[in-house]
């Protein structure tokens, strides 16, 4: 089949599935409501999820025989989509999705995936198999599908937001496996980008749907399961920086949360208004402005991993440079906005 199938076949499944997901999300109560950290005005299906697994998973199902990765990752998805679904309904403790989650992983380690041979810029290929270090590579494995699944979720905080930087994120890992010949990982990224671009049609603000924890939990899921597939078991340099800076702007989120909440004696599992995008809406950006300026930043990530893939390190230190500085400002401008507005409702 060939790529453009692949892509047609996710998109328009997705499409067609998406007001389905909203019905059932309607019908089973998986309702998101304004108020606390919601930025968003009315009642919302968060269901989407099972529209984006439908559509990614029939269009896979046209590449023919699977091989045994495809199963692992069909396994494993399935299961934490309906943790997600589980959750999206009855809203499960952080730690109860957190324990599902390394389940979900640890299964794909029963079908061959493994990080035992890596690739890192300046340091070349690792094989922990050689250096007896097997389990090593495992626990990575884990480690690292686990990180992006909650990389993924963390970005979904406004409308249209995560499944946006998916879609650009399975764009430039088709692009890098599609330049090393990895066409099986190709075609389920372009199956992937298919289906986040059809459910975004729905997802952009204003929302008719939310993917919920179903949809975030599937995407990261997917991407790290995939990247394990075939970008971190070459031997160049695409191996373990490609993935990390294509999701370079939810994975500094991620971090800043983290450093947050220890510095303020709270739990990292504990939700609050102080992401990115938090902190854009509160420097005065409608939702569609934040978004847009995320998928830009987010994009420039993307640019930089390219230009370091094709040996241009210069121009991804410069680019990359100007994105944390412009993320530094927006955290930094949000700061400033909020003190004006205090002085100003003083007086």
């Amino acid at each position: 089949m060939t790529y453009t199938w692949t892509f047609a076949i996710a998109f328009i499944v997705a499409i067609l599935a998406t007001p389905v997901s909203m019905k059932l999300g309607r019908r089973w109560g998986a309702i998101s409501y304004p108020g606390g950290r919601h930025v968003h005005k009315y009642p919302v299906p968060r269901l989407g999820g099972i529209a984006i697994y439908a559509a990614f998973w029939l269009a896979v199902i046209f590449l023919g025989d699977w091989n045994r990765e495809i199963w692992g990752l069909f396994l494993g998805s399935t299961l934490i989509v309906a943790v997600g679904v589980i959750d999206d309904i009855f809203e499960l403790r952080p730690a109860v999705k957190l324990v599902w989650q390394i389940i979900a992983a640890t299964l794909l380690l029963f079908f061959g995936f493994s990080m035992n041979h890596i690739s890192l810029p300046l340091i070349g290929s690792v094989n922990f198999a050689n250096m007896g270090l097997a389990w090593l590579g495992l626990l990575l494995a884990v480690f690292w599908v686990v990180g992006v699944v909650n990389t993924v979720n963390i970005s979904d905080g406004l409308d249209g937001l995560a499944a946006g930087i998916c879609f650009q994120a399975a764009l430039l890992l088709f692009w890098s496996a599609n330049r090393i010949g990895e066409v099986t990982e190709a075609h389920l990224t372009l199956a992937l980008a298919g289906a986040a671009l059809g459910f975004l049609i729905f997802n952009f603000h204003p929302a008719k749907v939310f993917m919920g924890d179903s949809g975030s939990m599937f995407l990261g899921y997917i991407i790290g399961g995939v990247s394990i597939m075939g970008l971190l078991k070459t031997a160049t340099v695409l191996g373990l920086i490609f993935p990390l800076l294509i999701l370079g702007m939810p994975l500094a989120d991620l971090t800043f949360a983290i450093i947050r909440r220890k510095l303020r004696g709270h739990s990292i599992a504990q939700g609050d208004r102080g992401h990115i995008h938090h902190r854009l809406l509160d420097g005065g950006c409608s939702q569609r402005q934040a978004v847009l300026i995320l998928y830009l930043i987010s994009g420039c990530f993307g640019v930089a991993a390219v230009l370091g893939t094709l040996g241009y390190w210069g121009w991804a230190t410069v680019l990359l440079m100007a994105d944390f500085a412009l993320l530094l400002t927006i955290i930094f401008r949000r700061t400033a906005f909020l003190t004006a507005m205090s002085r100003r409702h003083s007086k």
